[in-house]
This record gives structure tokens, C-alpha cells and sequence, in this order.
């Protein structure tokens, strides 16, 4: 799948070392085809390196996607340049008059928050509303997932007693479900999460199905029925080595953290990580878009909600 993006976007050098079809706007400019139209909403501090990492996961189809980046307006990264957000991202104000195939939300480290106490709280709800009418399938990550479950349906987290972390076994609860298509029976997912949901309060939704689930990590994809919204707990998108840096950036702190289970060989921090989980992140993200995303959005968009 080509990703249609900036020129100048610093993800662009990283995803062509990687061999990752990247398409410049001028190029995309001459495909007589429909593109996908999809808006990622990204909440997390390491914005460059977030880019990165979900685009390479959406270049996985033969499908041109055009990719927007968006960012909330009531909260200014510390972690990314001015310059950077001013010119690859948009506000929702100069976005919310479109709309599009796919969305990502993102995750964000904000687990010591109450979802009110959050300063862009009230602009985040805005945009979970707005995506019932201008977007086909959101896929929510992480806090994005807590907090898209909250709003729309009023389900709140547990609080877990130790941050679970690491890569975890994880595997379908329903096999016909199209996301879940050509997964293994077991399949890795890093979790790095101090919440959880109950499998009892998602029961007494009927709009919810859990369809993958983890022994050891508990519930990781949550689907509506209609497939028109994933919450997704874990972080197929992470490189080898975001665990291990956010572990060391913990130590580095002095705070009292367990090594990421499952992650180093042998348990050794000297060692590189294996990375177990790339083939089942692939296959996740090729198969929303596939499925849930291309197949079932209406060729123009202004029909959307007439499906």
C-alpha cells in the first residue's frame, strides 16, 4: 500500500530505509483511483516516532491511503517542535467539515488523570462525537480506548495494582471475525498499561463483542457490532525497542518498575529485544483496513452514513 504523505515529514526517510512504499503528494496527484482518506489523532508525547510507527502498519495493502495528522488545540506537546505541529498537523476546527474512511486514535501517557481532569477533555469528546457522522471505522488505542469506551459507552477502567508490561500471549475469541483473519492461535502484543476493563462490563453492552483476549494481559480488541469502532488495549504498533526505552527511561527516573515480561532474552537488559510481535500487528492493521475500512465505506464519502 503507497502512503500519500508529506514530502517532508520526518517518517518519510525512516519507511524508505525500511523499503515501505512511500508516495509523494505530487505522484498521488496522477492515480486515477479512489484513496482511503484517514485521519490519525495523535495524543502521544513521541509524536515523530508514533507517525512512524502506524504508518509503516497502514502501508501493508495494494490500497493508496491519503494520510492527515491531527492534534488536539487545547493541549501544546512538550516533546515536539512548534514547528513540526504547525506544519504537518491540523486542528479539529479545520477538519471537522470532512469526512474519512479510517481513524486512529492514539494512545497517551495520561493513566494518573481522571478522564475530566484531562485539559483537552472537552475537545476529545467533541471529536469521539463528530466521528459517529464523519468517519467510517476508528480504531482507539490504548488510552485512546479507555477513554472512546468511557464516552461512548460509560464503561471506566480498573485500576491494575502494577503496571502491566511487556509482550504477552494473546489469542481470538471468535475466528470468524474478519480482524482476527490469518492470525496464529497465539499471537504477541506488547501491553505498557496501569488500567483494564472488565469482561463483566463489556458484557452488559450489547453493542460489544470482545473478539481477542490474553490470559496473562486480559482483554486486548473490543469491536461494536457494526465494526464501525475497535478499542484496542495493547501496542502492536511499538518497535523492538519501545518497551526497553520507556523501561530505562523509568529506572533513569528512580521509579520502581519491573522489567517488561517477556521482552529481553534471558531476562538480560544488555540484550536486544526480539521482536515477536510485527507479523501479528501487520495483519491487525491490513485487515481494518481491508475489511473494515475499504470494503464497506461507500465510494463517496458524503454517502457515509447511508450504509
Amino acid at each position: 500500500m503507497p502512503i500519500r504523505i508529506d514530502n517532508e515529514l520526518p517518517a518519510k526517510q525512516s519507511l524508505e530505509l525500511e523499503n515501505i512504499f512511500v508516495m509523494s503528494n505530487k505522484r498521488a496527484d496522477t492515480q486515477d483511483i479512489r484513496p482511503l482518506d484517514i485521519i490519525i489523532l495523535n495524543l502521544m508525547p513521541t509524536k515523530i516516532e508514533t507517525e512512524t510507527q502506524i504508518l509503516r502498519l497502514l502501508s501493508n495493502t495494494p490500497l493508496q491511503v491519503n494520510v492527515e495528522l491531527l492534534q488536539v488545540a487545547t493541549h501544546k506537546p512538550k516533546n515536539t517542535s512548534q514547528e513540526h505541529m504547525l506544519k504537518f498537523y491540523k486542528t479539529f476546527d479545520e477538519v471537522k467539515q470532512n469526512k474519512y474512511d479510517g481513524m486512529i486514535i492514539t494512545g497517551a501517557p495520561l493513566a494518573d488523570f481522571e478522564y475530566e481532569e484531562v485539559d483537552f477533555w472537552d475537545e476529545i469528546c467533541t471529536i469521539f462525537e463528530w466521528t459517529k457522522t464523519n468517519v467510517y471505522s476508528t480504531m482507539h488505542i490504548c488510552w485512546g480506548a479507555f477513554a472512546g469506551l468511557y464516552y461512548h459507552y460509560g464503561i471506566n477502567y480498573h485500576r491494575l495494582p502494577k503496571k502491566r508490561f511487556g509482550v504477552y500471549p494473546h489469542y481470538s475469541l471468535d475466528n470468524t471475525h474478519p480482524l482476527m483473519r490469518g492470525l496464529d492461535d497465539i499471537f504477541y502484543v506488547p501491553q505498557s498499561r496501569e488500567l483494564e476493563l472488565s469482561m463483566g462490563d463489556i458484557a452488559k453492552v450489547k453493542d460489544l463483542q470482545v473478539i481477542s483476549y490474553s490470559d496473562e494481559a486480559g482483554i486486548h480488541i473490543i469491536s461494536d457490532m457494526e465494526c464501525r469502532n475497535f478499542f484496542v488495549t495493547g501496542h502492536s504498533e511499538y518497535d523492538r525497542d519501545t518497551l526497553a526505552k520507556e523501561y530505562f527511561r523509568d529506572i533513569n527516573k528512580g521509579l520502581d518498575i519491573d522489567k517488561p515480561l517477556n521482552y529481553f532474552p534471558n531476562d538480560d537488559i544488555n540484550l536486544v529485544p526480539k521482536m515477536t510481535w510485527k507479523g501479528s500487528a501487520n495483519l491487525i492493521f491490513s485487515n481494518w483496513l481491508n475489511y473494515f475500512v475499504y470494503q464497506k465505506t461507500p465510494y463517496d464519502l458524503n454517502d457515509l452514513n447511508k450504509k
